[in-house]
């Protein structure tokens, strides 16, 4: 009896009964046969050597398929599982899956053995003879209770209390095993056909991680790993993560004295004054840009009574990533977004729709608790600044209003040189609201966009609890992509709170409130800016705009009297006072990132100029200080560079 099966193309293909994926590449050529990794049957990627259903819509995966890099690398962490059971006899193994940039596995390894990546040349060089081997992946499926024995024989305590999880929760009878060469590994696969396929690897770190995440449990070694189908591409890889360990922002943040970290306060910056002429730069543009589009700035409390949070929804959605306290008997959290303190500004005065839209903007202060195993520099805090604004509108006045915040977040990614991304992000599986509400406030944000025939993606499921959200991806200058704005629909939290305003028929109307957010946080896009320009930051945010350097002692006076002047410009600007040779002063002063180095000597301090040094080392001569005062003062206010 045959089985039909239909491929990509819409054509039928007939297959003998119980043919499997392996059957199929086959059938088409012999080509396909030797690439293919794995099949997709109805959407779900499955090995090469299961079965195929009769009427399934049927895709063979190959290397130039989206779906065989997560394949490889799951492939390339079993690979490591066999290397490292090898090398440390008792070793004991929990997972290993692939994930965005690659994979890791966790271990537990016998007592008195320390992990390090001196350690790696040893695993690479016996995972490279598994890969070289070309060994098998075989899956067999067993009853639970044989896979459970399997395990504890070989004292594989992890692998035991997941099957046994897997009998309690989800009540299964068998399991699938993986075998390739000596190692066999709990797994739902799939897998490609042999460990051939990992073509090019290299392990990166180690970390701790604590056994499902709770640090109640055992702290276990992980490995971290990344695999791509060719030696070219993780040469590419490899290259960009040293790109970016040369931009760091924490090693560049301490070098140019912008800002700290201390114990003492955990995944909490402390600003130094460099670090604040920036952030205050960041402030200037937020307030001007935001009043100039219509925008009234608020200034809202940080601690509130739960109640607040449980209306809004954010206690049983958010609580566990929030901060609490007692106070004189109540309790109180720290708030962790904005939105319910602007709604309470909305609420205190009757509203008409003569008064909509209301938009409240705050560079609002908020705590969210990150478990510290995430806490990463200023890119993952836990205390946070949004540049946070909430607009409160008739349903009417919704479309126009998105328009209006996408508009503004294209000006302000454009002083930057950033080109936006677009993401609409749908109802989540836990969320607030009716279908109704989500099927009109997705509809709302889909037509915005295609008002103004902005191209977008879909991400299903990743909306927020409350309402539907078109995120602003934007891509730094060595090709990594950042989330950074955000513009949100919610029908709900005006419903929680019975936010209401006065029609022109007279009778009360529930307004609708977009939350908008465009830097993201203050502190996160400082991080990502510093990064993305390797420490030199654009002329009118620099921390130091120019720095004049006397060429002796005696002249430092008149330095002083040049750095007044850029001063009463609106520059900043400061003197090397240092009793160094000028040569000195102007390589710190590279290393600096000082965007303009001022050489002052006898010369200049009679004729009243300076010897402009452009960072990078680009001499301009000498240029009057009034000249270079009005030139600098008038590119800092237009803020192109």
């Amino acid at each position: 009896m045959a089985l039909h099966v239909h491929l990509p193309d819409g054509k039928e293909l007939e297959l003998a009964e119980g043919a499997s994926g392996a059957d199929l590449a086959s059938a088409i050529g012999p080509g396909l046969a030797r690439a293919a990794l794995a099949v997709a049957a109805d959407g779900q990627v499955r090995d090469l050597a299961a079965p195929l259903r009769d009427g399934a819509s049927v895709a063979v995966i190959t290397a130039k398929s989206d779906e065989a890099l997560p394949l490889v690398r799951h492939d390339a962490a079993h690979v490591l599982a066999t290397a490292v059971m090898e090398l440390y006899p008792g070793v004991k193994i929990s997972i290993g899956p692939a994930i965005e940039n690659g994979f890791y596995y966790d271990f537990e390894f016998p007592e008195g053995v320390v992990l390090s990546e001196a350690d790696f040349p040893a695993i690479e060089e016996r995972m490279r003879a598994h890969i070289k081997a070309g060994e098998p992946f075989v899956r067999e499926d067993l009853p639970v209770a044989a896979a459970r024995e399997r395990f504890l024989a070989q004292r594989q305590d992890y692998k035991v209390e997941l099957i046994d999880d897997l009998m309690r929760d989800e009540g299964v009878e068998t399991v699938s095993l993986y075998t390739n060469g000596p190692f066999t590994d709990l797994c739902r696969g799939p897998h490609a056909p042999s460990t051939a396929t990992v073509k090019a690897f290299a392990l990166q770190s180690v970390a701790g991680a604590y056994w499902r995440g709770d640090s109640r449990r055992t702290m276990l070694t992980r490995i971290y790993g990344t695999a791509f189908l060719s030696k070219q591409e993780l040469d590419a890889y490899l290259e960009q993560l040293e790109l970016a360990r040369q931009r760091d922002h924490r090693r560049l943040g301490r070098e140019l004295g912008l800002f700290m970290f201390s114990e003492l306060s955990p995944g909490s910056p402390f600003w130094k004054p460099a670090g604040m002429a920036v952030w205050n730069q960041l402030t200037e543009l937020w307030r001007e840009e935001n009043q100039a589009r219509g925008y009234r700035e608020v200034k809202t409390p940080m601690l509130y009574d739960v109640e607040l949070w449980k209306q809004s929804g954010h206690w049983e959605k958010y609580k566990d990533n929030m901060y609490f306290t007692d106070v004189e008997g109540r309790a109180m959290g720290l708030k962790p977004m904005n939105c319910p303190a602007h709604i309470q500004i909305y609420k205190d005065e009757r509203r008409s729709y003569r008064d909509l839209p209301v938009r409240y903007s705050e560079a609002g202060l908020v705590h969210r608790h990150e478990p510290s195993g995430v806490l990463h520099g200023l890119m993952r805090v836990r205390h946070i600044t949004q540049d946070d604004a909430h607009i409160f509108c008739t349903d009417e006045q919704v479309q126009d209003e998105v328009v209006q915040c996408l508009r503004f977040g294209f000006d302000l990614y454009d002083l930057f040189g950033l080109e936006p991304r677009l993401e609409l992000s749908t109802r989540p599986e836990k969320r607030i609201g009716s279908d109704e509400m989500w099927d009109r406030a997705e509809a709302a944000l889909a037509g915005a966009l295609d008002s103004e025939g902005l191209a977008y993606e879909l991400n299903p499921g990743d909306g927020a609890f409350y309402g539907p959200k078109i995120d602003m991806h934007l891509t730094d200058s060595i090709g990594r992509s950042w989330q950074l704005g955000t513009v949100q629909l919610d029908y709900s939290m005006p419903e929680r709170f019975d936010l209401a305003y006065t029609g022109a028929d007279n009778a009360e109307h529930r307004p609708v409130m977009i939350h908008r957010a465009l830097l993201g946080s203050f502190e996160r896009f400082i991080g990502i800016m510093i990064e993305h320009y390797a420490g030199v930051l654009p002329f009118w945010l620099a921390p130091v705009q120019a720095i004049v350097l006397p060429v002796a002692d005696r002249f430092n006076e008149a330095g002083e009297a040049v750095v007044a002047a850029l001063g009463q410009a609106g520059l900043r600007a400061e003197v090397d006072a240092r009793s160094e040779s000028v040569g000195r002063k102007i390589r710190d002063a590279e290393l600096r990132k000082v965007p303009y180095m001022l050489v002052l000597g006898e010369r200049e301090a009679a004729e009243g100029t300076v010897s402009v040094r452009s960072h990078g080392g680009a001499d301009r001569g000498p240029v009057a200080v009034g000249e270079l005062a009005r030139e600098l003062a008038e590119r800092a206010r237009a803020r192109t560079d």
